[in-house]
C-alpha cells in the first residue's frame, strides 16, 4: 500500500511575531506533515499537539513528564516525526508492541503539534519510557521561529491508490463542509469545526456536536452515467517561425537548425510511442505567420491565418470542428512525413495555436500539450514581443494566458512549454500555462530536448479536477492562503504520479483562550477529483491530536525535507507573482527553524541536507537580481527572466525527490 500522506507527530501553534506573509496557491510521496506552530509574542511555554508515540503518562503531575509508545505509520498524511520514516529526526526508545489499530489508522497522520502561549517556563526534558536513563540536559532557547506546523499531502500516490468505497452518502455540515461522523445522510446544521474555540479542545468522544469522520472513500453521484472512455491526446505544438532556421554547430564542419533538432526529437517520440504505446492519439500543429493543424489520411491539413487568428472565440470553434486524431497505429506514417517536411518562416502565433491545440485535447481529460519555441509569441493574440512599459498590451496577453490555462486545467488538459536554451520566450507569462495545468516549463539544449519531450510524455496524470480542502477548528487558521479562516480550499487540477502539495496553519489571534496543554483538536483533509474514467469521488481523513507545551518536543519531531520543501514552494510561490521581498522573508523564517532543529538533533546527515538545500534556495535568498529583467530594481512589479521563470516555476512544484535530484546534479 503506498503511503499517501503525512502529517508531523505534532502540531506546533505559535504566535505571529511582525508582518505574516501570505503565498500563492502551492502545488506534491504520498504522505502529508502536519505541524502547526503558534509564535507566542514573549518568550513564554508553547504548546504542541502530541503524536501518539508522545503522550502524556496518566500520573504525570507535570507537562514535562511524558511517556514515549510507539508510532503510527502514516499513509495518508505525513508525519515530521516519525520512527519508521526516513529524513525524521526523533530518537525514540522501544517499547513494548501495541495492539493492532483499525485499518483506516494507517491512513491517518502521525501527529500535529501546536505551540499556545502559556505563562510557565519551558521545560527542556522529556521521560523516557520505563528505566531508560534520561537523556542529556538540552537547553530551551524560547520561541520557536518560523512555522513547523506544515501539511504534506502526496496526491500521486493518494488518488492511485485502489481502495474499497464507502457504502453510502458522506453527511456534510451545512456551515463549513465538514464530511461527519453521522450516518444521517442530510445535511446538519453545525459541527466540531464550526463551534467556539473554546469548545473545540476536548476529546473527540466527549464532543456533543457532530465530529469529522475519520476515513472514508466515497463514490460521488453514484447515479450518474459516466461519459464514454476516451484515450487522451498528446499533441505537438511546434514553432517554425524564421527564428527556428539559426544554426549551431554539431560537429567541426557540421551545422544544424533548432527546427532540425525539434524534427529529430519528435520523430523518435513517435517512434518509440508506436512501439509502445501504439494505441495512443497524436496530433501536430505548427505555427509561424499562421497555425496549420495537421491532417492524416483522409483528413486534410487546415490552415488559420489572418484575421482569423485574432478572436478566441472563432479559434475555439474551428478547433473543435476538426477531428480527434486517430491511434498512432493508423497514422504513424503520416505524421512522420508532416514532422519531416516542417519549414521555418515567418513570424510567432504562438498565442493563436495553443488555443487551437488545447481546445482539440480539451475532448479528452488527461491529454497532453507540448509547445516547443524559441521565442516570443509577436502576432496579436497573446502577443509578448512587448516592452514591460506596453502595460495594457502586455496586461491583455497576461490575461489571455491566465485564461487559457484556467480552461485546459478545467478540461483536465496538462500543458508544457519547452523553449530553446539562448532564447528569450517570456516563460514567465508563457509558463504560467503549465503553472496552472500542472506541466513543465523547461529550457534545454537543441541536443536535450528529445530527453526533455520523453520526460513530459511519461509523466501521466491520473486524476483531473482535484480539489483539495484543509479543515480546521476555529482555534486555528491557515497561513499563506487566499482564505485566512480555518479552512483553505486550493484548486490542483491535474494531478501526475509525483505530485506533493504542502499547507501551513498557526493558532488563531483572535482567539483569547489559547489551546491548553493536555487537549485535543481535530484536523480533517478532503479530496475531490475525477478519476480517468469520469468518476467523481471524495477521500476524507480525519486525526485527532494532542497538545503539548514542550518547545524541545517540536524541535525533535520537525521532519526536516517535509519544511524544506513546503519553504521552498510557499517562496516560489511568492517570487512567481513577483512578490520577491515578501518570497525573501518566508525563506529566511523557516531557515531559522530549520537550523534550530539541527542545532537540537546534531545530526551530520541533517547538516548535509540543510547545506544542499540552501544552495537550491540561493535565488531567494541572494541571487534574486539574477533572474528579473535588467531595467528595473528589483520590486513587486518587475518580470523575471526565463532562467529566473523555469526555476521557480519548478520549485513552486517540487516534490521532495526532484528537490534531491537537483542538489545532486548542482542546479
Amino acid at each position: 500500500m503506498a503511503e499517501p500522506l503525512r502529517a508531523t507527530s505534532k502540531i506546533t501553534v505559535q504566535k505571529r511575531v511582525g508582518k505574516n506573509h501570505f503565498y500563492d496557491n502551492l502545488h506534491s510521496e504520498n504522505k502529508p506533515p502536519v505541524s502547526v506552530t503558534l509564535q507566542p509574542t514573549t518568550p513564554t511555554r508553547k504548546t504542541a499537539l502530541l503524536p501518539p508515540h508522545l503522550r502524556p503518562t496518566p500520573n504525570s503531575q507535570s507537562p514535562s513528564k511524558m511517556s514515549f509508545y510507539d508510532n503510527m505509520e502514516s499513509g495518508s498524511w505525513e508525519a515530521e516525526n516519525t520512527q519508521s520514516t526516513p529524513g525524521v529526526n526523533v530518537i525514540i526508545p522501544s517499547a513494548p508492541p501495541l495492539p493492532p489499530r483499525p485499518s483506516f489508522m494507517k491512513y491517518m497522520p502521525e501527529y500535529l503539534v501546536v505551540l499556545p502561549a502559556s505563562a510557565s517556563t519551558p521545560k527542556p526534558l522529556l521521560s523516557p519510557p520505563h528505566d531508560t536513563p534520561p537523556p542529556a540536559l538540552a537547553e530551551d532557547k524560547g520561541p520557536l521561529l518560523g512555522n513547523p506546523n506544515v501539511v504534506l499531502v502526496s496526491l500521486g500516490k493518494l488518488l492511485s491508490e485502489e481502495m474499497q468505497h464507502t457504502q453510502g452518502k458522506p453527511a456534510f455540515c451545512s456551515q463549513c463542509g465538514a464530511v461527519l461522523d453521522s450516518m444521517d445522510d442530510n445535511l446538519i446544521n453545525g459541527c466540531y469545526f464550526c463551534q467556539l474555540p473554546d469548545q473545540s479542545s476536548a476529546p473527540r468522544s466527549q464532543q456533543s456536536v457532530a465530529t469529522g469522520l475519520p476515513h472514508g472513500l466515497y463514490v460521488l453521484s453514484p447515479d450518474e452515467k459516466l461519459p464514454s472512455a476516451s484515450q487522451p491526446l498528446l499533441i505537438f505544438c511546434i514553432d517554425i517561425s524564421a527564428s527556428m532556421s539559426i544554426t549551431s554547430q554539431v560537429l567541426p564542419g557540421e551545422h544544424r537548425s533548432r527546427l532540425e533538432f525539434v524534427q529529430e526529437a519528435v520523430l523518435l517520440c513517435v517512434q518509440k510511442l508506436s512501439e509502445q504505446q501504439p494505441q495512443t492519439p497524436v496530433g501536430l500543429i505548427s505555427f509561424n505567420y499562421q497555425v496549420e493543424v495537421h491532417g492524416y489520411g483522409d483528413f486534410r491539413s487546415r490552415v488559420l491565418s489572418g484575421n482569423e487568428l485574432v478572436h478566441d472565440n472563432y479559434l475555439k470553434v474551428a478547433a473543435a470542428a476538426f477531428p480527434t486524431p486517430p491511434p498512432l497505429s493508423q497514422t504513424k506514417n503520416f505524421l512522420q512525413q508532416q514532422v519531416r517536411t516542417l519549414a521555418a518562416v515567418g513570424t510567432t502565433a504562438l498565442g493563436p495555436a495553443a488555443l487551437v491545440a488545447i481546445t482539440i485535447a480539451s475532448r479528452h481529460p488527461g491529454s497532453k500539450v507540448i509547445i516547443c519555441t524559441d521565442g516570443k509569441a509577436n502576432t496579436m493574440l497573446g502577443n509578448l514581443e512587448v516592452e514591460d512599459d506596453d502595460a495594457r498590451t502586455l496586461l491583455s496577453s497576461t490575461i489571455f494566458y491566465q485564461n487559457l490555462g484556467e480552461f485546459a486545467a478545467n478540461q483536465g488538459v496538462t500543458v508544457s512549454v519547452l523553449s530553446i536554451e539562448g532564447t528569450d520566450c517570456r516563460l514567465d507569462e508563457l509558463g504560467r500555462l503549465a503553472d496552472r495545468t500542472g506541466g513543465k516549463v523547461v529550457i534545454a539544449s537543441p541536443k536535450m530536448l528529445h530527453p526533455e519531450f520523453e520526460q513530459i510524455i511519461e509523466n501521466n496524470t491520473i486524476a483531473t479536477h482535484c480539489t483539495v480542502m484543509l479543515l480546521l477548528p476555529k482555534s486555528l487558521r491557515m497561513k499563506g492562503e487566499k482564505e485566512a479562516g480555518h479552512k483553505a480550499t486550493r484548486k490542483v487540477g491535474n494531478v501526475h504520479s509525483d505530485k506533493e502539495i504542502t499547507f501551513q496553519f498557526i493558532a488563531n489571534e483572535d482567539d483569547a483562550l489559547p489551546l491548553p496543554s493536555g487537549s485535543r483538536v481535530s484536523i480533517q483533509l478532503q479530496l475531490r477529483y475525477i478519476q480517468r474514467n469520469g468518476q467523481r469521488m471524495l477521500r476524507v481523513f480525519t486525526v485527532d491530536r494532542n497538545v503539548t507545551n514542550e518547545s524541545m518536543v517540536a524541535l525533535s519531531s520537525v521532519s526536516l525535507p517535509i519544511i524544506q520543501l513546503n519553504s521552498s514552494q510557499a517562496s516560489a510561490a511568492l517570487a512567481v507573482r513577483g512578490r520577491f521581498l515578501d518570497a525573501r522573508l518566508e525563506s529566511e523564517q523557516q531557515m531559522k527553524l530549520i537550523e534550530r532543529v539541527i542545532e537540537h538533533n546534531r545530526s551530520s546527515e541533517d547538516r548535509e541536507t540543510y547545506k544542499e538545500w540552501v544552495i537550491t534556495m540561493e535565488p531567494i535568498y541572494n541571487n534574486i537580481r539574477n533572474f528579473t529583467r535588467a531595467n528595473s530594481a528589483v520590486s513587486d512589479s518587475q518580470s523575471l527572466t526565463d532562467a529566473g521563470a523555469v526555476l521557480l516555476y519548478a520549485m513552486k512544484h517540487s516534490n521532495r525527490k526532484t528537490i534531491m535530484i537537483k542538489n545532486k546534479q548542482g542546479l
